[in-house]
């Protein structure tokens, strides 16, 4: 059974039950029971057209539920007559669902969200670390929002801005977490950029190219995580690294900035310097101060104390640190590693201990664990 398959069609499948005139809740539903049915049954008989069997079976199910809900009667007559099974066009759907999550109806944090769990394949759990906030909380909004556009026909698609927060979060979930969605999330920006005219689509595009470049060199053969400084330069892909830049160039022709294309311009810099101790800090904190204006993301903040502490050295990282909330993700791995820089190692071992407890996930938990490990037998006599 070809579960990566099954991932690949099920937007697609949304799509056509949507244009079909389903409900998107309801819709989601009934393509999930679908997939759910097609690992039952293909292992012992695949079907000669998996997006056509799942189409059909999908309908089924959405029409099933739809004559069951007597709150639903009113779509009867376009249940009257199931349509016939055969081959479906093979048309991608999936940039268009991001639109239509995107409602008007929503708010911006509840579309992306339910876009995020819908269509990007996202746990609730994901979903809720990418936006710091707890689970159950995160849950409530997804239903919420669930809720909102059930029995909503989808003639309003939602603005470019939610939909590029969208892309950008599953690219981050691909690109660290559970999930291989980043080379889909790439996929997805092209589109978007060659269909929209617009430089924060390319601001996006190349952020996420020039992170891109660099995903070979993030872990080790172990499965640990290598810190940017430590990464093998050589093996980044300058193909892609020169096509980043020459977008964001393009983009910050235009004079319209936006947090895409700083974030681009930082990875830009980071991607343009030969070796970590070569990087252009100053440059960095500029367009962190600049990211800092547009955003005023506590993440950014955090983000911009690190420069800083490469820039200024690591008491002024720390100062810069000390106005921020110590609560922030991350926030004791930043002063755990300002504190090494400032030699003091007690300190920062301590603090990378704390930090591993305080991880979101196994890899970056271990990576602090040998960190602490690291400094305490530097400490030993």
């Amino acid at each position: 059974m070809d579960e990566a398959l099954l991932r690949s069609l099920s937007p697609s499948v949304l799509g056509v039950l949507v244009r079909r005139g389903a409900d998107f809740a309801a819709a989601e539903d009934a393509v999930q029971d679908a997939l759910v049915e097609a690992l039952r049954v293909w292992p012992a008989d695949p079907p000669r057209d998996a997006k056509g069997w799942l189409v059909t079976v999908a309908w089924r199910r959405f029409l099933d539920a739809t004559r069951a809900d007597a709150a639903r009667r009113r779509r009867e007559d376009l249940v009257d007559e199931e349509p016939a099974p055969g081959p479906v066009p093979a048309v991608d759907d999936t940039l268009q669902l991001y639109f239509l999550c995107a409602h008007p109806s929503l708010t911006p944090s509840s579309a992306v969200a339910l876009t995020l769990r819908a269509v990007g394949g996202l746990t609730t759990r994901q979903i809720a670390q990418a936006y710091l906030v707890p689970e159950a909380t995160m849950a409530q909004r997804i239903s919420r929002a669930k809720r909102t556009v059930s029995g909503v026909r989808f003639d309003q698609p939602g603005d470019v801005a939610t939909v590029l927060r969208v892309l950008y979060l599953v690219f981050n979930e691909g690109y660290s977490g559970d999930v291989d969605l980043a080379a889909e999330a790439i996929r997805l920006t092209r589109q978007l950029a060659a269909a929209i005219d617009h430089p924060e689509v390319a601001g996006l595009l190349a952020l996420m190219l020039l992170h891109h470049a660099r995903r070979a060199t993030r872990t080790a053969p172990d499965g640990s995580l290598v810190p940017l400084a430590a990464q093998d330069r050589r093996r980044w892909d300058t193909t892609s690294i020169a096509e980043g830049v020459e977008i964001l160039q393009a983009a910050l022709a235009r004079d319209r900035l936006g947090e895409f294309q700083a974030q681009a311009a930082i990875a830009a810099l980071h991607a343009d310097a030969p070796a970590a101790e070569e990087t252009d800090w100053v440059q960095i904190v500029e367009w962190y101060d600049e990211l800092t204006r547009l955003t005023d993301s506590p993440i950014v903040r955090l983000n911009r104390a690190v420069a800083v502490g490469e820039a200024d050295g690591p008491r002024a990282g720390l100062a810069a640190l000390a106005a921020l909330d110590d609560s922030l993700p991350r926030h004791v791995a930043v002063a755990a590693y300002l504190h090494e820089r400032d030699g003091d190692l007690a300190t920062a071992a301590r603090l990378y201990a704390e930090a591993a407890r305080k991880a979101p996930n196994l890899a970056e938990r271990d990576h602090l664990t040998r960190q602490a490990a690291r400094l305490n037998a530097r400490r030993r006599p």
